[in-house]
């Protein structure tokens, strides 16, 4: 079956999270990802637990549908093997702190020269510009910097990092839109061009009402538990044996949750007659609301809701999602076979094309497993071309 981006063929330089889960979207639909890796070690996150038979579940969640080669770009024969490579790409995607390709020789501005179709992404803190730039960073410094960890947290309490590590994750998601509208460019130009994308950059996009709300009050946004800061009711409610989520996200959902309450009187009560009274007089409101939940079982008002159309959920624990009927039946959660890991279950792939739909073809490679065969493909190197390469430390 045709994959979307089975035309696309991608070199890859990136380690540990934000640049492999870039890589990972894009092989995911279907483009050929090359993973070139340090001899010896590779990625960093290959070193990163927990461990399956000595194998890193942490790189295997991110480096499916990619083949990997060891290749030392400090040396004179592995630059060359490289360009050699690049006039051959489509797409050259790092995550070294800004500079370091630079040093190398191997910045954009002489790869656009090697092959001026060259789609070259940058994923990285703090970008390539700003006086920042030459910052290192990892997840939590940029959630701490980028202001996601000052809204997160219980009413009162101190800032709390996100669960995931979203900075990187979002870096991910942005360098993988970057690159597909760089190449949709160039299907139009012929023209190759940079992609920067920083971590910092990545979380303030995605600060929300939270920008607004300061720009608006003048007030800067505090921790506010699970409550949501402007619609209500939008949290979790203690029931008989649980919690259960309630989002009224409009005046008409939150008639349907007032019914199936049997507090049909706060309706049309002039305190939470519309979201923005509810929200200006909630401590009045929400024991009103609270304590009648508290009369049934999660399962109970899960079924209740459901039947009024009232958007509710279960505050699930990961095994149960990975349990969820919901989440099965849209696979999103994949096995794959290792060839030492064995089976290893793994999130599938979120954007269901109807046409030419992405999937988890391969297993995470081991270190350099695929050298010889992508030398030999891409550039046409025989065996002993490929020998005189390791015998002087390139591969």
């Amino acid at each position: 079956m045709k994959l979307a981006l089975d035309n696309i063929k991608v070199l890859d330089l990136t380690r540990v999270l934000a640049g492999p889960y870039a890589t990972m979207i894009l092989g995911d639909l279907g483009a050929d990802i090359i993973k070139i890796e340090m001899p010896g070690t590779g990625d960093d996150s290959r070193a990163f637990g927990p461990y399956v038979k000595d194998e890193s579940a942490y790189f295997m969640s991110l480096n499916r549908n990619k083949r990997s080669i060891t290749l030392n770009l400090k040396s004179e024969k592995g630059k060359e093997t490289f360009l050699e490579m690049v006039k051959k790409a489509d797409v050259v995607v790092e995550n070294f702190r800004p500079g370091t390709m630079e040093k190398l020789g191997l910045g954009y501005d002489y790869l656009s020269q090697v092959n001026p179709k060259i789609i070259y992404a940058a994923s990285s803190g703090f970008g390539h510009t700003g006086p920042y730039s030459q910052r290192a960073a990892y997840d939590s410094v940029v959630q701490a910097m980028g202001g996601i960890m000052s809204i997160t947290g219980e009413k009162g309490g101190k800032p709390v990092r996100v669960g995931s590590s979203i900075a990187d994750i979002n870096s991910g998601l942005f360098t993988a839109i970057g690159i597909l509208a760089a190449l949709n460019n160039r299907h139009e130009t012929g023209k190759g061009q940079k992609v920067d994308v920083a971590m910092l950059d990545s979380l303030v996009a995605i600060l929300e009402n939270a920008v607004a709300r300061y720009v608006v009050t003048g007030e800067a946004p505090k921790p506010g538990g699970n409550r949501h800061p402007s619609i209500v009711p939008f949290e979790p409610f203690d029931t008989k044996n649980g919690e259960v989520v309630v989002a009224a996200g409009n005046d008409v959902l939150w008639a349907k949750f007032c019914e199936v309450l049997g507090k049909e009187e706060l309706i049309n009560d002039e305190r939470f007659a519309t979201n923005p009274l509810r929200n200006e007089n909630y401590d009045q409101l929400r024991p009103l609301i609270a304590e009648p939940m508290k009369e049934k079982t999660t399962e109970e008002w899960l079924e209740i809701l459901d039947k009024a159309g009232v958007p509710n959920g279960p505050i699930n624990t990961i095994d149960k999602v990975l349990q969820d009927p919901q989440v099965i039946a849209r696979e999103m959660i994949v096995e794959v076979e290792h060839p030492v890991a064995g089976n290893l279950k793994m999130p599938g792939v979120p954007i269901k094309l109807s046409d030419t739909p992405g999937s988890v073809r391969t297993p995470a490679p081991l270190l350099g497993q695929h050298t010889e065969e992508i030398l030999k493909e891409l550039l046409g190197y025989d065996d002993e071309k490929i020998q005189s390469l390791r015998d002087e430390k390139a591969l």
